[in-house]
């Protein structure tokens, strides 16, 4: 079954154009391998004609643009590189939730670190313990100004991150930092590479072995993806939300805990949205009424989207926490309190990323299977107001950024903020120890 998803993903753009000009040395592809690239360009593309909301493709002569990628492939010297194309390809359409993806590598790649847009500037989030770039220095609170030799700014972080992670994961990346005392550095840091498979086998005893990776795997993402509060008497509640994929009971349970609170905090900075059965339930539980969250134009028609009703509800006050990783059903779920004049909304302008699509999977081979798939755009949203976020985001009602320092140091002065607007006082310091950050696993 396909889940309709309201969740954040990343666009190419020209970013990826010049990926697949880049001389890295790599395997040449065989002939058997570009046919197979052949293939993954023929299907993932008869997908999007089948399915994307818009059948005229805002004006894109989809057909010309596949044709042009598979003459690239033809000259493609690597897998990686046809790859690449096809990605580019998809590209052109510029939707935040319509994106190719490719076989997974073979191994996976830890960078490290973790970066973000703060206001119009793209900082160190996190240096992950142990890792190279820990040895090589480069801290939480840096300014990150340029990457692997790209610029890194609000319209190409996501194209890096989508390049760098899913596409063509590197060996190594090359950093121009600033720090918070104003002085400039360039450093190389080594990523951590865990050995995988090109192919999942789900044949007699290796298949085995893949199964159960993937159940470990998932219970390790479900520790780190769950829902977390932190309560502060009967005042304030906070409520983290790393993504939206909650079971209607789970959203009950939040809603349960938060009710006996005057005031709720929803924390959804660096959620990058998810499930539109989540986004109904949560918009449903912080109102006594029906809420239309927006209009779907699809391909076929137009439908309302509206909140569904929950036994619990939060009916005191409000604020709503968003930044730049915001994207998609979070960035839904506080516009409607904006526009619903529900809640105050705080942070940062959040992504823009504001589309719903179903994720569609093919498959080579028969015992031996190589997936690949892609991420298809079946409805643009229409708020109330009549407007889309696409491309636009939620401009908070109050902008509240953190500064390298606070990173640094730790703190988390947009946290404190909010709180103390609701009338309790929290230190920028406590609040950044309210949520402690964990790694997933290498």
């Amino acid at each position: 079954m396909r889940n309709t998803r309201i969740s954040h993903v990343v666009q190419v753009c020209s970013v990826i154009v010049l990926l697949a000009g880049s001389a890295w040395p790599q395997q040449q592809m065989s002939g058997q391998d570009r046919g197979r690239a052949q293939d993954v360009l023929k299907f993932a593309a008869a997908d999007v004609r089948k399915h994307y909301y818009d059948p005229k493709f805002h004006g894109l002569d989809w057909d010309a643009k596949v044709a042009e990628a598979k003459e690239k492939i033809d000259k493609a010297p690597t897998w990686n590189v046809a790859m690449s194309h096809i990605a580019g390809a998809f590209d052109a359409l510029n939707d935040s939730h319509t994106f190719f993806l490719p076989p997974a590598h073979v191994g996976r790649t830890d960078y490290g670190f973790q970066y973000q847009i703060i206001g119009d500037r793209c900082f160190i989030l996190r240096v992950r313990p142990g890792s190279d770039a820990e040895a090589k220095g480069i801290k939480a609170g840096d300014e990150l100004l340029g990457l692997n030799n790209f610029g890194v700014n609000r319209n190409t972080l996501w194209r890096l991150q989508y390049a760098f992670n899913v596409l063509r994961p590197q060996p190594s990346m090359s950093l121009v930092l600033q720090d918070p005392a104003g002085g400039q550095r360039k450093v190389d840091a080594a990523a951590k590479i865990r050995a995988g498979k090109p192919k999942i086998d789900l044949s007699g005893d290796s298949g085995d072995s893949d199964f159960w990776d993937w159940v470990r795997e998932s219970q390790g993402n479900s520790h780190l993806l769950r829902g977390r509060s932190a309560e502060f008497g009967d005042a304030l509640m906070v409520l983290k939300l790393p993504e939206f994929f909650f079971s209607d009971e789970g959203v009950e349970g939040m809603l349960s805990k938060a009710k006996k609170h005057q005031a709720l905090i929803v924390d959804l900075r660096g959620d990058p949205g998810g499930s539109v059965e989540t986004l109904r339930a949560l918009v449903g539980g912080m109102f006594e009424k029906e809420v239309k969250i927006a209009d779907t134009v699809s391909r076929k028609d137009t439908k309302p989207l509206v909140s569904k009703s929950m036994g619990n509800k939060f009916t005191g006050k409000l604020v709503v926490l968003v930044d730049s990783g915001s994207a998609s059903a979070s960035e839904l779920f506080a516009r409607v309190m904006q526009l619903e004049k529900r809640g105050t909304v705080m942070g940062d302008r959040s992504s823009g990323s504001v589309m719903e699509s179903k994720r569609y999977s093919e498959q080579m081979g028969a015992d031996t299977v190589i997936f690949y798939g892609a991420s298809i755009t079946e409805a643009d949203l229409i708020m109330s107001d009549g407007k889309s976020l696409e491309h636009v985001g939620v401009v908070p009602d109050e902008i509240a950024l953190p500064t390298g320092q606070d990173l640094a140091a730790g703190r988390d002065p947009v946290l404190a903020h909010a709180a103390e607007t609701l009338g309790v006082k929290l230190s920028p310091e406590d609040a950044g120890k309210a949520f402690p950050y964990e790694w997933p696993p290498e």
